[in-house]
């Protein structure tokens, strides 16, 4: 493996890391206060050279037992963090300054993954309505929703954290960033979610048989597509619709295709490709017949027209 495929494969599991750390609740020391003999569960945490507690709810032994739990492995993470930055300075790896361009388009997407999860939960048949998605984002309860929903959800949480860190954003858009989000979305349900499929899988509504995949044949076609001379939205498209047909991992092919193509955008600064709640049915009869080659212009333009978030 060259020097540059250990740095990506760093650069990676850092910011993997890093999102597991940013969306954790229990990032810091956990703290039991009694007011007015009621116990309460805080986080208790040092920022900009201060101490500061946030309130968690209130204290069950459950609870308590998941809070000490997750901080513990909170700072086993940050203790990963700082090895692997280390490894990175020894490779002589130094980070690459983002054009303020693309450090907006970071700010936009992190401004709109709410909504942006939502709309992509929609699109994988997740039921859940926009509040019980925010709770659930918000590390909240949700009665009455499905565990797999619930981890489906958080997944789309911890992939969209991974792919606006900035090592990320500067790192190659390519065959083993969009593994690596397919490992992400696919975690809690297939050991092996961001390898290339080996068995044959079915689309739902739809004729077409998908091929097994062959590694190489993928990794070209990203290289092909990335390295062609159109225009970067039409390259973004062709990444999402390619990556979602050719079926290149066991599940979650369509969630993967998507954040990939929007680690494309940001990294261009060309906005977010994301396909709104509203106009799901649309999408999902115009991606069937893509599917079977009756029309793969129709659904290019809709993509281009209704899908590209610009700002």
């Amino acid at each position: 493996m060259s020097n540059i495929e250990v740095i990506q494969k760093l650069l990676n599991e850092k910011a993997d890391i890093q999102a597991q750390i940013n969306v954790s609740t229990f990032d810091g020391s956990i703290e039991v206060k009694i007011v007015n003999d009621q116990k309460y569960i805080y986080v208790r945490k040092r920022e900009a050279g201060k101490y500061k507690s946030t309130y968690v709810d209130k204290y069950s032994e459950e609870l308590y037992a998941v809070a000490v739990n997750q901080s513990q492995q909170i700072r086993a993470a940050k203790k990963q963090l700082r090895k692997i930055e280390k490894e990175l300075a020894e490779l002589g790896y130094e980070e690459n300054e983002l054009s303020p361009r693309v450090r907006l388009n970071i700010d936009f997407a992190r401004a709109n993954v709410k909504s942006l999860i939502y709309d992509q939960a929609v699109l994988e048949g997740v039921s859940t309505t926009f509040p019980q998605t925010e709770t659930i984002l918000e590390n909240g309860i949700v009665n009455g929703v499905k565990a797999s929903d619930v981890q489906k959800i958080l997944n789309l949480k911890r992939s969209w954290e991974f792919i606006v860190d900035p090592d990320v954003v500067a790192s190659a858009c390519n065959f083993y960033l969009i593994s690596h989000i397919a490992r992400l979305v696919n975690e809690g349900f297939y050991e092996n979610g961001g390898s290339v499929r080996s068995v044959p899988v079915t689309i739902g509504g739809s004729s077409y048989v998908p091929p097994i995949p062959n590694e190489l044949d993928v990794k070209e076609s990203i290289d092909r597509i990335i390295s062609a001379t159109f225009d970067d939205i039409d390259k973004a498209i062709e990444l999402t619709l390619y990556c979602m047909k050719t079926q290149i991992f066991i599940d979650g092919n369509k969630r993967a295709s998507i954040i990939f193509a929007n680690h494309f955008m940001i990294q261009r600064g060309l906005g977010l490709l994301v396909v709104p709640e509203s106009i799901v049915p649309e999408f999902k009869t115009l991606l069937v017949a893509y599917y079977e080659g009756r029309d793969e212009t129709a659904i290019k333009q809709f993509l281009k027209e209704k899908c590209w978030r610009q700002f």
